[in-house]
């Protein structure tokens, strides 16, 4: 990655419905998670509407949608970004278990972490869909 652009920070969507959800994966990945990549600047979302909305207008580098999320879990969120937006970000989803990676992979997310958030794997999951792009 060029210097520039290590210097532009990344817009990334969390949603969670869970206030506390949004707040563990922002601490967990921090302004920069790895000094190969450019800070993030978050935009947390609360409600699916809402990320439609964001997905919609463009300027999201990065989502990250729980899948615990109610009334609209963050998979089938994924899944409906996927199949709807041409250019699709990149999408990590949060799974309640480790078991539930299948469902990852129905959504066409690129990368999932199971509940609760380990910022080690959040990070090497975000990093790894980041470096990827």
């Amino acid at each position: 990655m060029a210097e520039s652009d290590r210097s532009t920070p990344l817009r990334v969507l969390v949603y969670s419905n869970d206030a506390d959800t949004r707040q563990q994966v922002i601490l967990a990945l921090g302004p920069r998670p790895r000094p190969d990549l450019p800070e993030l600047d978050y935009l947390e979302v609360a409600t699916a509407p809402v990320v439609i909305e964001q997905m919609d207008a463009g300027g999201i580098d990065l989502a990250i949608l729980d899948g615990e999320s109610v009334p609209a879990g963050g998979l089938g969120i994924a899944k409906q970004l996927k199949d709807e937006i041409e250019q699709c970000p990149p999408v990590v989803v949060l799974t309640g278990r480790p078991d539930d990676a299948w469902l990852a992979n129905w959504s066409r997310a690129e990368a999932s972490v199971s509940h609760p958030i380990d910022p080690m794997q959040l990070t090497r999951a975000v990093a790894g869909v980041l470096n990827a792009r």
